[in-house]
């Protein structure tokens, strides 16, 4: 069976939902980030780099990173169909990813939540958080922009769609506006059965 090391309310939400979403048997290790299981030796023996998301296979391989995670899973569950035959759009998926994950939570979200880990003096910590919620919204503007008028990001669901709704559920808590486009997409992400079924282990919205 296929184990999940999840902090809930963070980035692993996405990957929650894509098992969910695929109908993966699975379990649910909750790692508590916020006590520093991550940095604890019992979870750095199964990921040295100490963060979440992290997929134990059912042969004991382990599986770090979002992107790799929901790469893999959308390829070993064809019957979903969350991993598009087109190689334009294969490539479009993966730069989705990409952008979602690097820009918008790494570059954008970490400055709002963690500026201490960039800089030691807290006069810095404020604009620093600034600076990542305007990246934040940047990024969002974007998103946008490629849903135009289709209900996901590329038209039909797939695992970009789960990344994108990790973010939208950070900048509704931030307290970051999301237009009415974005909002109906949220809206249509947490309508779906994998949402319902992720509940247990969600967290914070």
């Amino acid at each position: 069976m296929l184990t999940l090391f999840h902090s809930p309310g963070s980035c692993s939400n996405g990957i929650l939902y894509l098992l969910n979403e695929i109908g993966a048997e699975h379990d649910v290790s909750v790692v508590n980030v916020l006590a520093g299981d991550q940095r604890k030796e019992a979870y750095l023996s199964l990921n040295p780099k100490g963060k979440v998301p992290a997929l134990r296979l059912d042969d004991g391989e382990v599986l770090t990173e979002f992107q790799t995670i929901a790469f893999w899973l959308a390829r070993s569950f064809p019957q979903a169909g969350l991993w598009p035959e087109d190689t334009m759009e294969q490539a479009r998926t993966l730069e989705l990813l990409d952008f979602i994950v690097g820009s918008v939570h790494m570059r954008g979200r970490t400055f709002i939540r963690m500026p201490h880990k960039f800089v030691d003096d807290p006069a810095c910590h404020a604009a620093l958080q600034a600076h990542g919620r305007q990246q934040v919204a940047n990024g969002l503007a974007q998103l946008e922009a490629t849903l135009g008028g289709k209900p996901f990001l590329l038209g039909r669901f797939g695992i970009a769609d789960a990344a994108a709704l990790y973010v939208l559920d950070w900048a509704v808590r931030d307290d970051i506006e999301l237009s009415s486009v974005l909002v109906a997409y949220r809206e249509r992400l947490h309508a779906r059965p994998a949402f319902a079924a992720s509940a247990d282990n969600w967290g914070s919205t």
